[in-house]
C-alpha cells in the first residue's frame, strides 16, 4: 500500500508512539523501530543516563545519527523521540516518509506520565505539568508540520488509535491511486 515508504510517529513523550507504532507495523507488515531504544542500544546507556551524564545536546546528536541510519531503510514504522522535530536536519529524513503526529491533550499526557515506569529526564522538576505544557508549546508548530494528525482521546485504546491511523493512511493513499492514469492495454 505504501510501497515501503516509512511511517514516522511523532508527538510528545507518553503519546503512545511506541505502542501504536508496534501495532501499526504489524498491520502494515512493516518492521518497527523506536529511536530511543536504538539510542540506548548504541550507547549502552538509558536515555535518562545520557541526559544526566552527557546532557541533552549529546543525546540529540546521537538521536540524529540514529534517525539518519534508520531512515536509509524501507518498510519501517518508527517511533521517534518527542524532541526529534526540533532539529531542522531531522526533517530532511522525516520528509522522505509519512509523518504522523499522535496529538494527545496535555492533561491526558500528564496522567499517563504519572503512572509510567519510564524515567523522563525533561520532567524531573518541581512542577512537571508546567514543564510538560512548556515543552508542548515549544514543539506544537513543528508537530503540526506532519502529513497526518491523530487526536487521541482519553477513552481511545492503542488499537483504536492504530485502526484510525490505518484508515487515514488508506484514505490518503487511495485517492492518489484513483487520480493516476490507468494502463489501458
Amino acid at each position: 500500500m505504501l510501497n515501503g515508504t516509512n511511517v514516522y510517529l511523532i508527538g510528545m513523550m507518553g503519546a503512545g508512539k511506541s505502542t501504536v507504532g508496534k501495532l501499526l507495523a504489524k498491520k502494515l507488515q512493516y518492521h518497527f523501530f523506536d529511536t530511543d531504544t536504538l539510542v540506548e542500544q548504541c550507547t549502552g546507556m538509558s536515555v535518562a543516563e545520557i541526559f544526566s551524564i552527557e546532557g541533552e545536546s549529546a543525546f540529540r546528536q546521537i538521536e540524529h545519527q540514529v534517525l539518519a541510519e534508520v531512515s536509509a531503510y524501507k518498510g519501517l514504522a518508527i517511533a521517534t523521540g518527542g524532541g526529534i522535530v526540533m532539529d531542522r536536519m531531522n526533517w530532511s529524513y522525516l520528509r522522505h516518509g509519512l509523518v504522523v503526529w499522535l496529538n494527545v491533550p496535555i492533561d491526558l499526557l500528564y496522567q499517563r506520565l504519572l503512572t509510567s515506569t519510564v524515567k523522563r529526564p525533561l520532567l524531573q522538576a518541581q512542577n512537571p505539568q508546567a514543564i510538560l505544557t512548556d515543552i508542548y508549546n515549544q514543539r506544537r508548530d513543528r508537530y503540526a508540520q506532519c502529513d497526518l494528525q491523530i487526536t487521541v482521546n482519553p477513552s481511545d485504546s492503542a488499537q483504536t488509535v492504530c485502526d484510525r491511523l490505518f484508515s487515514l493512511i488508506v484514505d490518503r493513499i487511495e485517492p492518489d491511486r484513483l487520480t493516476k492514469p490507468q494502463n489501458r492495454d
